[in-house]
């Protein structure tokens, strides 16, 4: 069976909407917070029909450091894959990012290389969406081509995406132009 191209997404600040404060992004904490931004399943329909599988690749730290449920994550990922039914599979890093950091957590290509071998993705006909440098970086260096959506935090690239966009629609039409 020949590889199939994949868009891989990250969670908070792309699909859902984030909690901002002085300048950073935050998860959200509970059910009733995680929302997704307006456009997000029908642009991530659009994608998946012209033959894009979805992987969400996530990291969420607060676990590991004990700040956030794991039960309440997982939760949230039932809510988005009932809300975004075309998503193939969700990765979840909980690693807190002390001391040995997990190949698997962002800006490393873990999830995405996991993603791609357990679904015969080809990641280079494939992309990375997300609105940190993590992701940016993370996409870099599994290969894939970067969308990065800019809200203005207060924090720099690492890495300079292949596109900018303001919006999860938007990075869909670029992606969606592209392909």
């Amino acid at each position: 069976m020949p590889l199939r191209p994949a868009i891989f997404l990250d969670r908070d600040g792309t699909l859902n909407r984030q909690l901002i404060r002085d300048g950073q992004p935050y998860p959200p904490q509970t059910i009733e917070e995680f929302n997704l931004f307006d456009g997000v399943p029908a642009a991530c329909a659009q994608i998946a029909a012209v033959g894009f599988v979805l992987v969400v690749a996530t990291n969420q730290p607060d676990v590991g450091r004990g700040t956030q449920s794991q039960a309440v994550v997982e939760a949230m990922h039932d809510k988005l894959r009932a809300l975004i039914p075309q998503i193939s599979r969700v990765e979840v890093c909980y690693d807190p990012g002390r001391g040995e950091v997990s190949s698997r957590r962002k800006p490393e290509p873990g999830m995405l290389l996991d993603a791609a071998r357990d679904l015969g993705l080809d990641l280079a006909r494939s992309w990375m969406i997300g609105d940190r440098w993590r992701d940016v970086d993370c996409g870099r260096r599994a290969g894939v081509r970067t969308v990065f959506i800019d809200f203005g935090y207060a924090e720099k690239l690492h890495a300079a995406p292949d596109f900018t966009v303001s919006s999860f629609p938007e990075a869909a039409r670029i992606i969606l132009a592209q392909h």
